[in-house]
């Protein structure tokens, strides 16, 4: 069936999903990909009753889209998640999962044709729902110790060009993002930033978040350091989270 911008969307229902629970707002959208051969493989796997794992589309790397679950339902796409002080996202987002390898299968960038299509899908969610940019993340975002998808060929930055997500063009003090200079102390400001703008942070761990983050972010460098080209654009991600 089209869509109000006229994108096709194909009805494969799954049968793993049930009710959202009452009073909680849709309010997250969380990005994935498929990490598996093919889209009819993963296709196959979310409607799989045994799986117990879902979401509410897939996007095809062609630019096919299906709608396994209803945007009002609950899919089972997260699991054991974090974001901005709410636990276990399933309930209060939305979650697209689009087709790629990912990095145990031959990860791979995502073709201009799929992500038009994801842009014109994701535009539509956010008329129907209160999804705040920054609350439009990655599933490792959400889930730093145990995903790495979308991953750093994600195309970020033109998303948030179309008014989806976040992307600092900005960085404060003049540092450029390739500035690899170690700072005193880093990784504690780093950590602080992380929590500010959404992230769940291991203590004995915070370079697993800082991964997930770069990921995102900072994808031309993602060795989980807290140099001094990462900690602007941490200042500067930060700064948007926290204007809303």
């Amino acid at each position: 069936m089209p869509t109000e911008s006229g994108l096709r969307i194909t009805e494969l229902p799954s049968p793993n999903q049930d009710e959202r629970p009452p009073g909680v707002p849709v309010d997250t959208l969380v990005l994935h990909y498929t990490d598996m051969e093919s889209g009819e493989a993963a296709i196959a796997r979310l409607r799989d009753p045994e799986a117990r794992v879902s979401s509410h589309y897939v996007v095809e790397e062609d630019g096919q889209v299906f709608r396994l679950v209803p945007e009002e339902r609950r899919a089972f796409h997260a699991g054991l998640s974090h974001w901005r002080g709410n636990e276990l996202l399933n309930g209060r987002s939305i979650g697209i999962e689009v087709v790629n390898p990912g990095h145990s299968l031959g990860y791979r960038p995502f073709p201009a044709l799929q992500m038009a299509a994801l842009a014109d899908l994701i535009l539509g969610i956010l008329e129907r729902h209160p999804i705040p940019a920054r609350n439009v993340v990655g599933h490792s975002d959400v889930s730093p110790d145990r995903k790495r998808d979308p991953g750093e060929l994600f195309d970020w930055r033109g998303l948030a060009s179309l008014g989806i997500g976040l992307w600092p063009e900005a960085l404060p003090g003049g540092t450029g993002p390739g500035d690899l200079s170690p700072v005193p102390g880093g990784m504690e400001r780093a950590a602080e930033l992380m929590r500010r703008i959404g992230y769940k942070v291991d203590p004995a761990r915070p370079e697993v978040a800082l991964i997930a983050f770069q990921r995102h972010w900072r994808q031309e460098e993602w060795g989980g350091r807290a140099d001094a080209g990462t900690l602007a654009r941490l200042e500067a991600v930060a700064a948007l989270a926290e204007a809303g």
